[in-house]
């Protein structure tokens, strides 16, 4: 398998768009080197790069395509509404429909306000949180790697350059299922957090006594509760995870899946916080998520064709039973080479990721890219194992017999030395202090 046109088209791209992509996770440093493709058009869940490779591919659009690239009825409805126009002076009736919708599925929340990304609904959750309590500080999960690009969360990530340190001292950090690290910054800055801030799971599930006694805590110290389902939001669950754990957030947040790729987030929550950006109550208004392409009408018509085939089709159990098939087959192949515990499978079956360890059992970015290394040379694209409705039962047997033959290699690496099998420099870190 060749790279050359798209190693051809790297630093072209590099010399207009800062790190060679529109989102870091994106970057060429997340591949292994000279095996970057730059991608042509997608189908389904395969795609096709300048170089003519064909790929089967995981984590489609940073988990935001969850039924396939150009599936069928969202590129018919977003066809239809381009042809009615796309943005008005007013609101359209598309938008009532499409919130009224959105909250119909997602159950607990009682207003939406639609965006384009997720650091704007989240960041909007924050703002309200702080209007509504008064109070400046936030708690948010340090398990959790990212929120928003917006200052007061990237401010304590590993990237905080440009972020005054002020701004960086109002976000404060706790640990996921761990309530005594919460009740902790409480104790510390009583009666100074607004918000409590978490994503409901990643690879850990959470404790049964945790989101029960998160809730608790928030209601005791009176700080907003905000649920962060860019990833969980129409993969855990058609109300996503805070239906499947009984979560109820003041606040939640959902992107990624709610529009099969285009373009579409929303913040949603009771109606005591979100109508604060409004101007139906005497209390100091917000400026919350005031967007010229907030509502664009083909946007919400792929949200709607998506939540609608979301109803109508077995998508969740789809996306849950094709992962565990993947699983249990790349555990069992892990075994069989020897590497179980060098490469494990981690997180719920409808959002998979894959480990990498040394020869001592530490995660090892060499060897994460030695294993990407190998599964792209045979035709599986991806940083994680993220399914989507697309993915049949022959993707994902095709997909274990790669994976297999890349755990072969990696048995021998660990055996002889990478330094054997890795060409190139290794992956590193998206979010990084330096280069």
């Amino acid at each position: 398998m060749k790279f050359d046109r798209s190693e051809a088209l790297r630093p072209r791209l590099h010399a207009v768009i800062p790190g060679g992509a529109h989102t870091y996770a994106k970057c060429d440093d997340q591949y292994p080197e000279g095996m970057a493709p730059v991608i042509v058009r997608g189908q389904g869940c395969r795609v096709w790069d300048v170089d003519g490779n064909e790929f089967i591919e995981y984590g489609s659009g940073l988990r935001a395509v969850t039924l396939g690239h150009a599936f069928p009825p969202v590129v018919e409805a977003v066809r239809c509404q381009l042809e009615l126009g796309s943005n008005f002076v007013r609101p359209a009736v598309i938008e009532l429909e499409c919130a009224e919708m959105f909250l119909s599925m997602t159950g607990n929340a009682e207003m939406v306000k639609f965006c384009k990304d997720g650091s704007d609904a989240v960041s909007g959750a924050v703002k309200l949180a702080r209007a509504h309590t008064g109070r400046d500080l936030v708690a948010i999960c340090g398990n959790h790697p990212f929120f928003s690009v917006d200052d007061w969360a990237i401010g304590v990530s590993a990237m905080p350059g440009g972020v005054p340190k002020a701004t960086r001292r109002m976000t404060l950090k706790f640990n996921y299922n761990d309530l005594a690290s919460l009740e902790a910054l409480f104790e510390a800055h009583p009666g100074q957090i607004a918000a409590v801030l978490l994503e409901a799971e990643k690879e850990t599930p959470p404790a049964a006594d945790f989101f029960p006694g998160l809730r608790a805590m928030c209601d005791r110290h009176g700080a907003v509760l905000i649920l962060d389902e860019m990833i969980t939001g129409f993969r855990w669950h058609l109300g996503g995870a805070q239906t499947r754990y009984g979560i109820t957030p003041d606040l939640s947040t959902f992107g990624k899946a709610l529009a099969n790729g285009f373009s579409v987030s929303a913040l949603a929550g009771k109606r005591a916080l979100m109508s604060l950006g409004g101007y139906d109550h005497d209390r100091e208004r917000v400026f919350l998520l005031s967007t010229t392409h907030g509502a664009e009408t083909h946007g919400l018509a792929a949200a709607i064709a998506t939540m609608q085939t979301y109803q109508r089709e077995p998508v969740i159990e789809t996306l849950w039973s094709r992962g565990q098939r993947l699983a249990d087959g790349l555990k069992a192949a892990a075994k069989d080479a020897g590497v179980e515990s060098f490469v494990p499978i981690l997180g719920q079956p409808c959002c998979l990721v894959f480990g990498s360890r040394d020869q001592e059992g530490q995660p090892s970015q060499p060897f994460r890219t030695l294993l990407m290394q190998e599964i792209i040379k045979r035709g599986v694209l991806g940083t994680s194992l993220v399914v989507n409705f697309s993915h049949g039962e022959r993707e994902i047997d095709r997909t274990i017999e790669v994976f297999s033959e890349a755990f072969a290699i990696y048995r021998k690496a660990l055996d002889e030395g990478i330094h054997k099998y890795l060409c190139g420099r290794p992956v590193k870190p998206a979010i990084r202090q330096f280069a």
